[in-house]
C-alpha cells in the first residue's frame, strides 16, 4: 500500500448496479492513491471495470460506497453544480474517438471548454492557439476534423484537454483508433507532457501502451492491484 496522497485518494470504492433480484458489483473495494505529476496506467481487459473507474475518477459517475478525495476534498460532499465546475476545471478528458465537433475547426474545438468556463474571447483564442502550437498543430488551426488524420485529430483533442490547465489528464484508450506508428507518436507526446509536470491517468487494455506509463495498476473483475511495469510491454 502506498502512502496516502493528499492530492488524489480513493478508499473502498465500490460500484453496484441492481440487476433484477441480484446486484452486479462492477468495482470491489478499490483503493488508489496518485501523486501529483504521476503518469499512471490502469490496465485491464474489456468488462474489467476500468471504464466505470474512469467515470468515477472523472466525476461523471459516483460510487455506491467508498470515499474519493481530490485535493483533500471529499467528492461526495459536493453538489452537482460544484462537481460540474470541478470537472471542467480540474480534469481534461481525452477519448478514443476524439469527440471533436465536425462543424468546428481545430481552433474552435480547443476553445470550447474555455467558452464553458466563461473565458473572454481574446484570452481564449490566445490559449487555444498556444495549446495547438504545443501539440505541433500550429499550421492546422483552421482545418476541420475531416481534413485531419486520426493522429492529428487526437492531438487536437489533447490540446482541448490541456486548454483549461487541468490538474489531471484522463485518457481513455487514447490510441485505440490509431495505427501503431501514430499511436506511438501520441504516446511520446504524453510522455513529454508528463515530463513537464502533467498528471496523467490512462485507461487501456494494451500492455504495450500501458508500458509508457511510469506506474501501472491492473484491474480484473472489479479488483484493482498494483501491477508495476510489464516486462513484455
Amino acid at each position: 500500500m502506498r502512502e496516502e496522497s493528499g492530492f488524489f485518494s480513493m478508499r473502498g470504492i465500490t460500484k453496484v448496479y441492481p440487476m433484477g433480484e441480484e446486484d452486479h458489483v462492477v468495482l470491489k473495494q478499490v483503493d488508489l492513491d496518485i501523486d501529483r505529476g504521476e503518469f499512471l496506467s490502469v490496465l485491464g481487459p474489456s468488462g474489467s471495470g476500468k471504464s466505470t473507474l474512469m467515470n468515477i475518477i472523472g466525476l461523471l459517475d459516483t460510487p455506491t460506497y467508498g470515499e474519493y478525495r481530490l485535493h483533500g476534498r471529499v467528492m461526495a460532499d459536493l453538489s452537482e453544480r460544484e462537481l460540474a465546475a470541478l470537472r471542467n476545471r480540474e480534469i481534461g478528458f481525452i477519448f478514443q474517438s476524439f469527440q471533436l465537433l465536425q462543424r468546428h475547426n481545430a481552433l474552435r474545438n480547443v476553445e470550447l471548454p474555455l467558452i464553458y468556463a466563461g473565458m473572454p474571447l481574446k484570452k481564449r483564442r490566445e490559449r487555444a492557439e498556444e495549446m495547438l502550437h504545443k501539440v505541433g498543430l500550429s499550421d492546422k488551426m483552421y482545418h476541420y476534423p475531416n481534413q485531419l488524420s486520426g493522429g492529428q485529430q487526437q492531438r487536437v483533442a489533447i490540446a482541448r484537454a490541456l486548454s483549461t490547465h487541468p490538474t489531471i489528464l484522463l485518457a481513455d484508450e487514447p490510441t485505440g483508433a490509431l495505427d501503431q506508428k501514430t499511436g506511438r507518436q501520441v504516446m511520446e507526446l504524453f510522455s513529454e507532457l508528463n515530463a513537464e509536470g502533467h498528471t496523467i491517468i490512462m485507461i487501456t487494455h494494451d500492455t504495450h501502451i500501458a508500458g509508457y506509463a511510469k506506474r501501472v495498476v491492473r484491474i480484473l473483475d472489479g479488483v484493482l492491484s498494483e501491477g508495476g511495469r510489464d516486462e513484455d510491454a
